[in-house]
């Protein structure tokens, strides 16, 4: 698999070397280039970020207009609410205004503050006020003690 610009970190693989194994579902799931950035996003979040992982949900379903939807990873605050929503690409896929419109699709149901798009190369980060809807892109994806404190 492809070098990301995420830090590399200490991953399991299977047997076979098909699949990687996933720390929040604790299970093996295939290992395509798109998991393959999930699970560096997943590690980045809760070893360099401080996100808790038992409150990262992960490849879940959800309906907009009745259609089922499968956002990628999905970070709580600790009340329970949605904090930061991350869609994430294979890194072969440019980040174009179709992903952009992917993950607010995703947003309207689960009404993240934060988001971020991402395909391993490049990762796009934003706030999005919940009164006014005005989006405010980041430098960086902030880490969970920051979101916490506003």
């Amino acid at each position: 698999m492809k070098q990301l610009n995420l830090p590399r970190f200490e991953f399991r693989l299977s047997e076979d070397k098909t699949a990687i194994f996933d720390t929040i579902r604790k299970k093996y799931i295939v290992l395509l280039p798109e998991e393959w950035v999930r699970q560096h996003f997943i590690h980045y979040m809760v070893s360099h970020l401080g996100y808790p992982a038992s409150l990262i949900k992960v490849e879940f379903g959800i309906k907009y207009n009745k259609l089922p939807k499968r956002p990628d990873i999905l970070s709580f605050d600790r009340k329970g609410d949605p904090l930061l929503l991350i869609e994430c690409k294979s890194y072969d896929v440019s980040i174009s205004k179709t992903v952009f419109n992917q993950v607010s699709v995703y947003n309207k149901v689960l009404k993240a503050p934060y988001v971020v798009v991402t395909n391993g190369l490049q990762h796009f980060c934003w706030h999005q006020n919940p009164e006014t809807g005005e989006v405010t892109f980041l430098d960086s994806v902030p880490e969970f003690q920051v979101l916490i404190n506003k």
